[in-house]
């Protein structure tokens, strides 16, 4: 049955966010990933607009199978790159939140939750990717970067270019029926939103403080192009910004943006503990100078290094950490308080 292109917009306009007219046109996985996405943060819902008729148009064509042009690969689109590396930081962050107290987390969950991302914005379309090639080059990232949150970043960027460099058309695929498609939709949308949804409803103190933590080092990846620091947290504000000019003064009374602001302020409220623990640490007053930092930590580590304490290892071993980790936060720059409004 031919798709009608009213009844795409239709979709579009009621169901458009939640990926219903990709549903209809069997776009499954930009269907998935409008699902996951809210459509793109909306954003991508409402360039949408002017591209559903080739979509229309390319599923009437496809009518209940979809050959690939043979030896042929796909152009490069940088539009289809960007999604994948930001895609894959979104999946490796919603990993962060939820699965980050697993065993091994950085090198089985963060790999594997960034590469299904990239792969997710590989299958859109007609297009698709090698899964092992791209799923390999996550896993081999992963480990230079061990333990730290950046690594989501490289990882998305390397499982990126892996796919872009395996890209191809998808393959004959019949027509399957719509139960077993929303099926396949539903378990892959509960293996996304399960353990978040189970890590804020049975552990909501961690979970907060992981989102606090994931967000301020997400800021923090920045810290050296305020340019672009400036402009995420531009986005990470739109909503509010949208509300603030749409309602007036009347917004801050919203329950809602009441949250949104306290969220932002156990951010800074979070970051702040975290430099007055890191200065306790390395024996300094709130304010030192770089200068007395970097001192300190020169002594300290002289001390407390293992192989000068071979008697008392592990406390050694505790205590160097600690000295490693307090540094590493007050050699980031600090944001004043407020600079968000």
């Amino acid at each position: 049955m031919a798709k009608g292109l009213l009844v795409t917009y239709a979709l579009w306009a009621v169901g458009g966010p939640a990926g219903l007219h990709h549903l209809y046109l069997g776009r499954d996985s930009h269907a998935l990933l409008w699902m996951l996405t809210l459509g793109g943060g909306g954003l991508g819902w409402l360039w949408e607009f002017w591209k559903l008729p080739s979509f229309v148009a390319q599923a009437n064509r496809a009518q209940g199978q979809r050959q690939s042009p043979r030896g042929v690969t796909p152009p490069l689109s940088p539009i289809r790159f960007a999604a994948q590396v930001i895609v894959g930081i979104y999946f490796g962050l919603v990993a962060l939140i939820s699965l980050s107290s697993m065993v091994n987390f950085y090198i089985v969950a963060l790999p594997l939750a960034v590469g299904l991302g990239v792969l997710l914005v590989a299958a859109v379309g007609n297009q698709t990717s090698d899964f092992k090639n791209t799923l390999v080059a996550a896993f081999l990232t992963s480990p230079i970067f061990y333990g730290r949150p950046i690594a989501i970043l490289p990882i998305s960027v390397a499982a990126s270019i892996t796919a872009q460099k395996h890209r191809r058309y998808k393959a004959l695929v019949m027509s399957e029926p719509f139960s077993v498609r929303l099926y396949r939709l539903g378990l892959a949308y509960l293996a996304f939103t399960g353990p978040l949804a189970y890590s804020a409803l049975c552990n909501t103190a961690a979970t907060l403080s992981y989102v606090a933590e994931t967000l301020g080092s997400f800021l923090n990846w920045f810290s050296f192009f305020p340019l672009l620091g400036r402009l995420m947290e531009f986005v990470l504000l739109l909503p509010y910004r949208i509300w603030r000019l749409l309602m007036g003064d009347t917004g801050f009374n919203s329950s809602y943006f009441q949250e949104w602001e306290k969220l932002y302020e156990f951010v800074h409220s979070f970051q702040d503990e975290k430099r007055q623990l890191a200065y306790q640490v390395l024996g300094l007053s709130e304010g030192a100078t770089n200068e007395e930092i970097h001192r300190s930590y020169r002594e300290l580590v002289k001390v407390w290094h293992p192989d000068h304490n071979l008697d008392q290892t592990e406390e050694a071993q505790r205590h160097f950490l600690e000295i490693q980790a307090a540094y590493e936060v007050l050699s980031q720059p600090r944001k004043p308080r407020g600079s968000w409004r």
